[in-house]
């Protein structure tokens, strides 16, 4: 099923994606193929802003699993995001693409602090704009994050990329005969606890008509070919 005419997107990167065939950390290598891949869908006219977890550093809930304060942990995980968005507008920039790093946590010296109007010229301008720090506020996940800029950037849709090539009605890692959704309600996924993003990411996007496209990222081209409505994806909205 292919998109409704969209210009401008917010492409959610979960951070285990930038350790490439790591166990830890950013891969210089895999980020730079993935701003190739942003790159690729600006240049087809679309306005791009990025927001990137930081599981590949830290995440917040598993320090509190072990016994760290889950708002220190939440906090050390928001950091984390501002490093890899660091390291994507690095990548970026090195082919040439005009980047900037907005952070709901204000840290002036290396990035520029979140304001809309700003981010939405950068964005009329060509640039990418890539927001750190998720929402600014512990308990909240990336994920919540990236809803809440798509829907403040007036986004025609948020692409979550991930290491699964849609939404199946059980983990497909664990059960290879789980079924994937070609499309699914929000409503359908809030109530089967479904877990393509947190409830509040979910509802958000519901409550703003801002439809979820979840696919892979591991594949190569998949950004350019899921924005063109082909390859395998998952699309959440208001009717499946």
């Amino acid at each position: 099923m292919a998109l409704p005419e969209i210009k401008r997107v917010l492409l959610k990167l979960s951070g285990e994606v930038l350790m490439g065939e790591q166990e830890y950390g950013i891969d210089p290598a895999y980020v730079a193929r993935l701003a190739e891949e942003v790159k690729a869908a600006q240049e087809t006219g679309l306005e791009v802003c990025l927001v990137i977890g930081g599981g590949n550093i830290f995440r917040g809930v598993a320090g509190a699993a072990r016994g760290l304060d889950r708002t220190t942990g939440d906090y050390m995980g928001m950091l984390a995001t501002v490093m890899n968005a660091l390291a994507m507008q690095n990548a970026l920039e090195q082919q040439g693409v005009p980047t900037r790093v907005q952070s709901a946590i204000p840290m002036s010296s290396v990035c520029e602090p979140y304001i809309r109007r700003r981010a939405e010229r950068h964005l009329e301008k060509g640039r990418i704009v890539i927001f750190a720090a998720g929402t600014g506020n512990p308990f909240f996940t990336t994920d919540t994050g990236a809803a809440l800029r798509a829907a403040e950037m007036n986004c025609d849709a948020l692409l979550k990329g991930t290491s699964v090539d849609g939404v199946y009605d059980s983990d497909p890692k664990h059960n290879p005969e789980a079924k994937r959704f070609e499309t699914i309600a929000y409503d359908q996924v809030l109530s089967a606890n479904l877990k393509v993003m947190d409830a509040t990411a979910v509802a958000l996007c519901r409550e703003n008509d801002i439809p979820i496209v979840v696919f892979s990222i591991r594949e190569k081209g998949n950004v350019a070919t899921v924005l063109a409505g082909e390859g395998t994806q998952t699309i959440v909205q208001k009717e499946a």
